[in-house]
């Protein structure tokens, strides 16, 4: 292979057109053999060992990735109560680009989204292109803010990127209670405590999510602790799952996010479709990530409330559409040998006790397998679950459903 092990390229200021082309060509043609880097949708990787990257000496860089995910599935009722659906599609297409600026200091992250099935559609019209648009500052090695769009920091598998997830998409608790993109300003800061480590991270947003217009003078308020007793895992590994590094120690970070979004307008927070009016809800997350000789395993509860009382809110659709409730993801998985893994997943999530007539709960219970050619760069995952969606009454009519079998195949591959 031309391009068997590569190292970020530098190239110089002048003749620009040339090194365009030069880069088109690179950009087609590479492929890595060692594991990549472990990135988070927090901060932009600054010093990269695989991609493409443009420099200009300590004042200008641009390092370049793309990644898709390319997917078959199978969906099927075990009764036969319904036909069978075949689903076959670009379920992501990323473009990454981040560096600096004037300085290693100041720095920015953007990421763009193509495919349909990763756009978003807002009421399913309104195409969601831009996923994040951050700008960072660097104040010292432990402590940097933010300012723009990005994920806040809520729960783990969300702000986990999707290229780094071992499943080919995240638990249904996830869909219904992350608190997922928005725009304002962030604050990240590092506090070591001899060999363990305590991280804090704060947010004030919008509220409203990705790309959002104008709605009301509410903002979102979300703060998070994460705690690692057993010191630092190795690259980034506490936002990548999977233990592909195979600690030889184990390591352990445990974690709470707390999120109020004042006068939220979506029937999700910064998701979903628009309410018939604002309300005020609170988000609580706790979840863990622990990993030892490639054995991982990832924990995640939550808990949606409304602190708009009742006999405020003039809808019943608005208190009907949003989701309100509790969920538990538990996932586990095994690493056989440095290329192979297997990985099992149960969620459940259960609506309030007074919207169990409008809202369901729902129960996975799934397993995963996962070769990996380059890490997470270069995978093949396939999955097997099976699903429940049920009222309080036991109907499976319309929209519900019980055992459900979902088959899939995912095919991974960037830079």
């Amino acid at each position: 292979m031309l391009f068997s092990k590569i190292r970020p390229y530098s190239f110089p200021a002048s003749n620009i057109a040339g090194n365009a082309f030069f880069f088109i060509g690179l950009f087609c043609l590479i492929t890595t053999s060692v594991i990549g880097q472990n990135e988070t949708d927090e901060a932009p990787l600054l010093h990269i060992r695989n991609g493409v990257s443009f420099r200009k000496d300590s004042v200008f860089s641009l390092n370049l990735r793309f990644r898709m995910q390319n997917r078959m599935a199978y969906f099927t009722q075990l009764d036969g109560s319904a036909d069978p659906i075949v689903e076959a599609r670009v379920r992501r297409l990323r473009l990454r680009l981040d560096g600096f600026l004037l300085s290693p200091k100041l720095s920015y992250y953007i990421q763009l989204s193509f495919s349909r099935a990763d756009q978003d559609l807002v009421e399913d019209v309104i195409a969601q292109t831009i996923r994040d648009a951050m700008i960072y500052y660097r104040f010292s090695p432990n402590f940097y803010v933010g300012f723009g769009q990005g994920k806040l920091p809520g729960n783990r598998q969300r702000v986990i990127s999707s290229g780094n997830i071992q499943m080919p998409d995240r638990s249904v608790a996830n869909q219904l209670f992350t608190i997922d993109r928005d725009f304002g300003v962030f604050a990240y800061k590092t506090i070591p405590l001899n060999t363990a480590q305590l991280q804090l991270k704060t947010a004030i947003s919008t509220g409203d999510g990705r790309n959002a217009l104008p709605s009301n003078n509410g903002l979102a308020y979300t703060g998070r602790v994460e705690f690692l007793p057993l010191g630092d895992f190795k690259n980034s590994g506490d936002y990548s799952e999977g233990d592909l590094e195979f600690e030889p120690t184990p390591k352990l970070s445990v974690a709470a996010t707390y999120s109020f979004n004042q006068k939220a307008a979506r029937t999700g927070g910064q998701l979903g479709k628009t309410l018939p009016e604002p309300v005020d809800m609170q988000t609580f997350i706790a979840d863990m990530m622990f990993k030892y000789n490639g054995w991982a395993l990832l924990g995640e509860y939550f808990d949606r409330s409304l602190t708009t009382a009742s006999s405020e809110v003039t809808s019943l659709s608005t208190l009907i559409s949003v989701q309100q409730g509790r969920a538990l993801n538990l996932q586990a998985s095994r690493m056989l040998g440095r290329k192979s893994e297997v990985i099992v997943r149960y969620t459940t999530a259960r609506p309030v006790a007074s919207l169990r007539d409008f809202q369901p709960e729902y129960h996975t219970k799934a397993v995963g397998y996962t070769r990996y050619f380059n890490g997470h760069r270069i995978k093949l995952q396939s999955y097997l679950g099976l699903d429940d969606r049920l009222y309080s009454d036991g109907s499976t009519s319309g929209t519900s459903y019980k055992n459900r079998l979902q088959a899939m195949v995912q095919m991974e591959l960037g830079i």
